[in-house]
């Protein structure tokens, strides 16, 4: 089994956004990497972010993409794997066992899987799409991390055809252009974009 390399970092869904950004910056003495009125991205170390927040002021103002869970509280946790390869051999292995992510993304900085376990806990397996710190940074810092923060949605099994027919992992991490795919609902936080 492909075990995760690396705890990676965990979401938090709020409503006192300015707020938790503002305590994450002192406590953890964190820098913000990006940040709009919908989204922050924070970090401690040389991590592109070890913290984020979503704005549910701004992303579900009236409360209405409630899953069942608290509207504020953790969203998800992310474990970084060491390779595409092991990201994909887990992905094979799980959906082997009737276990399938419900958003699988490119954000960007990394490529993710999304999946819920049985009481609704969502994780993100990625892997970086980026060789380097300096490079997931400079990124986040770009036009095109900001003109879409979200990401473009993929088709893991065509990821993992591309992969098994040796297209460069560079290729294969690379987020291509195109509109900000809609949160999907199961994520609790509405579709906004």
């Amino acid at each position: 089994m492909a075990k995760p390399s690396k705890f990676a970092h965990i979401v938090y869904r709020t409503r006192r956004f300015d707020e938790m950004v503002d305590w994450y910056e002192r406590v953890f003495e964190a820098k913000v990497q990006y940040r709009n009125p919908a989204l922050a991205f924070l970090t401690y170390d040389d991590g592109h972010h070890r913290f984020a927040f979503a704005n549910l002021s701004v992303l579900d103002p009236a409360g209405a993409a409630s899953d069942g869970r608290a509207d504020a509280g953790v969203d998800h946790v992310a474990y970084t794997y060491a390779s595409l390869g092991d990201l994909l051999d887990t992905y094979a292995r799980l959906k082997r066992q009737g276990i399938a992510p419900y958003w699988p993304i490119r954000h960007g900085p990394t490529l993710c899987l999304y999946y819920k376990d049985p009481d609704g806990n969502r994780m993100e397996f990625q892997v970086d799409s980026f060789g380097s710190t300096e490079e997931t940074n400079a990124y986040m810092s770009s036009h095109a991390f900001a003109s879409n923060p979200i990401g473009v949605q993929f088709d893991p099994e065509e990821l993992a055809e591309q992969f098994r027919a040796g297209v460069p992992e560079a290729r294969l991490l690379a987020r291509p252009d195109g509109p900000p795919a809609p949160i999907p609902r199961e994520h609790g936080i509405g579709t906004v974009a």
